[in-house]
């Protein structure tokens, strides 16, 4: 499997956790009760599952604009979970965790991005 399409398999993955069952994801993340949270992480999850599952579609002439998307929107994801972290919004084990994914996808996206390029 390339990279482009792991990385959009795994964002249809996740955004369709975060969408379909919020409070599996919502454990997963160290989230005490579920309330307006389960909320904001459906809306986590469709913009994922949105951005992976169009980039699986995508005809090839729009697939770095697409990577490009999703690079800009995980690179503001992992600057939020550090200013959360920072702030003192969540605890240091979420924060990190929040960060380093978000960071990972980042890093992910811009070797897609670069692979593209070639």
């Amino acid at each position: 499997m390339d990279n482009l399409t792991g990385l959009s398999l795994g964002r249809v993955a996740l955004g369709a956790v975060a969408y379909a069952a919020p409070s599996l994801g919502l454990k997963a993340l160290t989230f005490k009760g579920e309330g307006q949270a389960a909320y904001l992480f459906r809306l986590f999850g469709a913009r994922d599952l949105a951005l992976g599952a169009l980039t699986l579609v995508a005809p090839p002439s729009q697939r770095l604009a697409l990577v490009k998307a999703g690079i800009a929107v995980d690179a503001a994801d992992a600057v939020a979970g550090l200013t959360a972290l920072r702030s003192g919004a969540v605890g240091k084990p979420m924060g990190v965790l929040l960060t380093a994914v978000a960071a990972a996808a980042t890093v992910t996206g811009v070797v897609v991005h670069s692979e593209l390029e070639r």
